[in-house]
């Protein structure tokens, strides 16, 4: 450069400064817009229960800004709603939603069907590592907001293995201290999975002494996968784990809520308002229960929960390798799995849902044929190759009781759904559809509830329920967890033939104020937030 360009250079260096300083005075003296997007005209189910409205709905830094006539308002973005509804983003209250792998985080399957909350670490898996997981979400993002429990039979396999047995008092003071750290790091309380092992295991008394442990955080939560259903080998029966889940909560201290609440097997069709009947009379003296739902007639769990009694299973995989070389035990053995498997509809009713892609998409009973075996040596052939596998039970809930329990007002909404693994081509559809079916089978064709009472069983019913003070509603000062849908397509895809389908009607979601969908279409956006838990604590340490 010569002298005299650097002159010139030089010389214009004030004026630019001095338009430079001008414009950044006007950008801080300018107006900001008063939100930054405003849906216009939408019907809003503010998620109390109540009749919808004709609303303008303002988002700004996140939250929800206002709920009236904003068409005035001034806004980055305005997008008309006309002819669809507005409702919170919906909170599955028990979930399987797989945030931690690579093919679940950013939950497209639960998100199409307006799911912005999952709860997760139940069935008594949940890990006692809690803080550990909430910050590993935060770090590698995740596209819903999540919640966890701490799981009594992830820490009773942790301390005492596979044993069926009572744990001894420095065990169970082990189990009580890993609870307390769990709840201290944010977890909403305990969750059991009685129906499965180790959980089995345990005695009431058992279980009561952990829930005590967090109970000392006021309100917290028992929710559990209690010990017998109505098609449990050689279970204490659908009436008697009804009794035994509400006994728990009562005598701890802790609120319930029952994962998946339906009676199952042939033998409990039509039985839905005994259990019905059995939580209002523990809610009529004091006892907080409550339930969760998925619309569907086939469950989700693993081969060894179906087809061998919980005796066999003790000690782990090498013992029941033992158990199986052993003629007289294996002679038992084969009786009982065929008999656990009768309780269930039978090994037709069975489905392979498992990731190894040659057991997958098969029911127990063909899968018997193609091998050329009976079916006891079918399922020894999996216990001795694969360990397990996960299975659906075909029809074993009552879609009559299903409807019957929808009507219930502490009735929330879950899919208990576990995001597929890549490949995995024959899946439980509850996954993909669980909101939708419901809307539509009970609230749109059938007209069993209201669609107001629908849309609070999916938000402000579960917001209540979890403490989620500042979601699960469309007002001011709450987080933007939005779900933008067109009721008239609003519906499940997914079959069990075909499961692999989107749910269709979900126009817009937001989560956190950010686009997760906008206009049908997946923005892979990670705004989704760890939750901890906000109960206070009121024990002794």
């Amino acid at each position: 450069m010569t002298k005299q360009a650097r002159a010139r250079l030089s010389s214009k260096r004030p004026s630019a400064i001095v338009f430079l300083a001008v414009a950044l005075t006007f950008a801080c003296w300018a107006p900001r817009a008063e939100y930054d997007i405003v849906f216009l005209g939408g019907s809003v189910f503010d998620g109390s229960g109540a009749a919808a409205v004709l609303a303008d709905v303002g988002v700004r830094d996140g939250l929800i800004a206002a709920v009236g006539d904003l068409g005035e308002a001034s806004a980055l973005e305005s997008i008309d709603a006309t002819g669809l509804t507005i409702a919170p983003g919906f909170i599955d209250a028990h979930s399987h939603a797989e945030l931690d792998e690579d093919y679940g985080r950013d939950a497209r399957a639960f998100l199409a069907q307006g799911i912005t909350t999952v709860a997760l670490g139940l069935d008594g898996d949940g890990r006692w590592d809690v803080a550990r997981q909430l910050d590993a979400w935060a770090s590698d993002g995740i596209g819903v907001n999540g919640l966890l429990f701490v799981g009594h039979n992830a820490i009773r396999r942790e301390v005492m293995n596979m044993d069926d047995r009572a744990p001894t008092s420095e065990e169970l003071a082990r189990m009580k201290a890993m609870v307390r750290s769990a709840m201290e790091e944010g977890a909403f309380g305990l969750s059991t999975g009685l129906f499965y092992t180790p959980g089995n295991y345990a005695t009431t008394e058992e279980v009561i002494e952990l829930a005590k442990v967090a109970a000392e955080w006021e309100r917290a939560i028992y929710d559990t996968h209690d010990r017998d259903l109505g098609a449990t080998y050689q279970g204490i029966g659908y009436d008697a784990s009804i009794a035994e889940g509400i006994r728990i909560g009562e005598e701890s201290g802790l609120r319930v809520t029952f994962s998946h609440f339906n009676p199952q097997g042939a033998t409990n069709y039509g039985r839905a308002e005994v259990g019905a009947r059995m939580i209002e009379d523990a809610r009529a003296r004091g006892v907080e229960v409550w339930a969760a739902q998925h619309p569907y007639t086939a469950t989700q769990s693993n081969l060894r929960a179906y087809a061998l009694p919980r005796w066999a299973t003790a000690g782990g995989q090498d013992a029941i390798m033992r158990r199986f070389a052993h003629p007289d035990t294996l002679a038992i053995l084969r009786v009982q799995m065929l008999e656990s498997l009768a309780m269930r509809g039978g090994p037709e009713k069975i489905m392979i849902v498992d990731e190894d892609p040659r057991l997958n998409g098969r029911t127990v009973a063909a899968l018997a044929a193609e091998w050329g075996m009976t079916v006891p040596d079918a399922l020894q052939t999996v216990f001795t190759d694969s360990g397990n596998a996960t299975v659906m039970n075909l029809d074993l809930y009552d879609i009559e009781n299903t409807r019957y329990l929808a009507g219930m007002p502490w009735m929330m909404t879950c899919t208990d759904g576990r995001t597929p693994a890549e490949g995995q081509v024959t899946v439980h559809p509850r996954v993909y559809g669980a909101f939708a079916r419901k809307m539509r089978l009970f609230a749109l064709d059938e007209n069993v509830i209201s669609v107001p009472f629908a849309i609070r069983s999916f938000t402000g019913l579960a917001a209540d329920f979890f403490g989620l003070s500042d979601r699960g509603y469309i007002r001011p000062g709450m987080r933007a967890d939005l779900a933008i849908l067109d009721l008239d397509t609003y519906r499940d895809m997914a079959t069990m033939e075909a499961p692999h389908q989107y749910a269709e009607g979900a126009v817009h979601v937001l989560v956190n104020g950010a686009f997760a969908i906008r206009d049908r279409a997946f923005l892979g956006t990670m705004a989704g937030e760890p939750i901890r838990a906000s109960w206070e604590y009121s024990g002794d340490r």
